[in-house]
């Protein structure tokens, strides 16, 4: 029984949000991965949009409560949790009112992206971060869908580098289809300067936090890429082969679960 311990973060899942190749993803892979003897928790975060008496959510009170601090202002954390009783998995929720209270995800209802959403982002890392920790659970391997959770990476590589937590976890990055339109606002540099990631690692968002550059910093601190559906910016995966990455090429729904479990067992060195 191979007993590693995979955490799965991602940008959106279902039942809580509509169907897409991100979200139907999110929700079948964690628990085939999870047939296959490995432990998973899954992180998402809690939109405006997500009904909470539908679903099922509730507080988990011993793990909220902490502030995170951006921009010298405290942001709650809470944390929500779900079950999906079908598959036995829970699914963690990172909340605060000044990000994730409004009803919809990263757009408003006339399709204009947040301004915040980079500052939404450090957050929601931060958070999930911070929660794991809390849990006491180790992750052998930390897997980010879709570019809300590309900070990850950098986080763990270099913020969380040396927490014994995260000192031995493997990254791995989906890349999808689902990207933005305008480059996130250059707070987010300011954030990931003042959290202690170097200059010279966050050029490139410097030169311009849109969406192909903010895969490309993702990747830098990755040690695995994944292509998550069939048609993705081709920038970005040529972009991870030349980095000496290990890629794994998109995997249709009849081979999706051995070419993932293969991976992992890749990036793991097993």
């Amino acid at each position: 029984m191979d007993n590693k311990k995979i955490l799965y973060v991602t940008q959106e899942m279902v039942p809580y949000l509509p169907s897409s190749e991100l979200s139907d993803l999110s929700r079948k892979l964690p628990q085939a991965i999870q047939e296959q003897g490995r432990e998973i928790r899954i992180f998402m975060p809690k939109y405006g949009c997500i009904n909470e008496r539908r679903n099922q959510l509730h507080e988990v009170i011993r793990l909220s409560g902490m502030n995170i601090i951006i921009d010298d202002s405290d942001h709650q954390l809470i944390i929500k949790v779900a079950s999906l009783p079908a598959a036995r998995m829970q699914v963690y929720f990172i909340d605060n009112d000044d990000y994730f209270r409004r009803k919809f995800t990263v757009t408003d209802a006339d399709g204009a992206e947040y301004p915040d959403n980079g500052d939404r982002a450090v957050f929601f890392a931060r958070g999930v971060l911070e929660t794991v920790k809390k849990l006491r659970w180790t992750p052998d391997i930390i897997h980010c869908h879709g570019w809300f959770t590309s900070l990850l990476p950098a986080y763990i590589k270099k913020i969380y580098s040396d927490d014994p937590f995260f000192a031995n976890s493997k990254v791995v990055y989906s890349v999808y289809d689902k990207g933005f339109q305008n480059p996130l606002s250059d707070t987010l540099t300011k954030h990931l300067s003042a959290d202690g990631i170097k200059d010279n690692e966050i050029s490139l968002l410097k030169s311009s936090a849109d969406y192909v550059n903010l895969c490309k910093f993702a990747v830098d601190f990755s040690d695995g890429v994944v292509q998550g559906c069939k048609d993705v910016n081709a920038e970005v995966i040529e972009y991870a082969r030349k980095s000496g990455k290990m890629v794994l090429d998109y995997a249709d729904e009849e081979t999706y679960v051995s070419a993932y479990n293969d991976f992992y067992n890749r990036i793991l060195g097993l």
